[in-house]
């Protein structure tokens, strides 16, 4: 019997350890994804403040991708969030995600005898909110196509997927000294004139700040949407801002605002800001004549060029539906092997969309790259790809 009391006594003196050595308590649930650490917070008061404290250093973007196609009733963000959520090292504060619009809302037909359920972009989307945590800002978009960095490295090669079924979740956690938040602006029927005050109210304006816009156009075939679009990015386009994005098909989420009942012959923009004097970021515009492997390299050796911070940086492409593997000549995936040859440890993400938002800039602290003559940069185009870079700082 006496080997029983040793062990005893060993789990008592374990028992001790875990109930009042700090650090050992947070080297331990330093190994905990983050669901599995909000659960140990309960334990007792020792383990929530080292649980806190350990929650506090996990600073570096994590991403969920979805590029296998799910069971008709759900789509494969859903099914991949649910399960990888309880697998994240973060707590995610802002998630941007972006799903295909064809498996989205399920226009596909379904040819055999019982015909599968069609799918519903607003259950999709509330699916997927259901997920995050409650108080997390959440922008959804659906585009025609997706790009994408699979799961489980960030040197892992992008793909771009122009048919079938994918999507990611980008999910940011708290980051010190950057402020992350969502904006929307739809056209007002009756004001032909935007009211600039929302630019201020959304931290667009008078915001020191503010170093990069992420903007989303919906439903940009209706009529004056162009017009509205150019409102919101004409005060926008000054050198120490960079701004990329595109037309998209709609979007499906903006939690922060709760607004889920949009009219649907309304049109508008939503969008991310990044504000935060240690964000660095850059962005390049292939334009019409890239349009092979070596125009699109130099392009990247552009982008290259602005000596952008490669750790807990991300990279995002916006590229036209008229471009991809039709007008590379049938060659696959070739801006995103060419960004992966120059940026080997960025994880690339982005969309196939119906026009796009940016051009050449490169900006770092207050030094610009290149001038832009005062004459403003023409920012809306089509049949190109935007590829930005935005990195957030220097974590542990």
């Amino acid at each position: 019997g006496r080997r029983g009391g040793g062990a005893m006594e060993s789990a008592a003196k374990g028992g001790y350890v875990l109930a009042n050595l700090a650090e050992v308590v947070e080297r331990v649930l330093g190994f905990l994804p983050t669901k599995a650490l909000l659960r140990a917070a309960c334990v007792c008061r020792l383990w929530r403040e080292c649980a806190r404290r350990t929650l506090r250093t996990r600073q570096r973007i994590a991403w969920v991708s979805a590029l296998e196609p799910g069971p008709a009733e759900n789509h494969a963000l859903v099914r991949a969030l649910a399960r990888e959520l309880e697998k994240v090292h973060v707590l995610p504060q802002t998630v941007l995600y972006i799903a295909d619009a064809e498996t989205f809302s399920g226009h596909e037909e379904c040819h055999e005898q019982k015909k599968a359920r069609k799918r519903n972009s607003k259950e999709t989307a509330l699916a997927l909110e259901k997920l995050l945590p409650k108080r997390c800002q959440v922008l959804g978009l659906v585009t025609p196509g997706i790009v994408v960095t699979p799961m489980g490295s960030s040197s892992n090669q992008p793909q771009e997927i122009e048919e079938g079924e994918a999507g990611f979740a980008l999910l940011f956690p708290k980051i010190d000294g950057v402020k992350i938040h969502t904006f929307h602006f739809s056209k007002d029927m009756k004001n032909r004139v935007f009211d600039e005050s929302k630019f201020a109210e959304a931290g667009l304006k008078n915001n020191p700040d503010l170093r990069v816009v992420l903007l989303f156009g919906y439903n940009s075939w209706k009529t004056g949407a162009t017009r509205f679009l150019h409102q919101i990015v004409n005060p926008l386009n000054e050198k120490s801002i960079i701004l990329a994005g595109g037309q998209v098909e709609s979007f499906t989420s903006l939690t922060s605002e709760n607004n889920h009942a949009q009219p649907g012959d309304a049109c508008g923009v939503v969008g991310l800001a990044f504000s935060g004097p240690q964000i660095q970021s850059a962005t390049v515009l292939l334009d019409q004549d890239v349009a092979d492997e070596r125009t699109a390299e130099a392009a990247m050796q552009r982008l290259k060029a602005a000596n952008i911070p490669e750790h807990n940086t991300i990279g995002f492409m916006f590229a036209c539906v008229g471009r991809g593997y039709r007008h590379y000549k049938t060659k696959r995936n070739m801006e995103a092997d060419a960004f992966r040859k120059f940026f080997p440890n960025v994880p690339l993400f982005g969309f196939f969309g119906h026009g796009e938002i940016g051009c050449d800039r490169i900006v770092t602290g207050n030094f610009v790259l290149r001038e832009c003559n005062d004459i403003k940069d023409d920012l809306l185009h089509g049949y190109t790809t935007v590829m930005t870079l935005i990195h957030l700082g220097s974590t542990k």
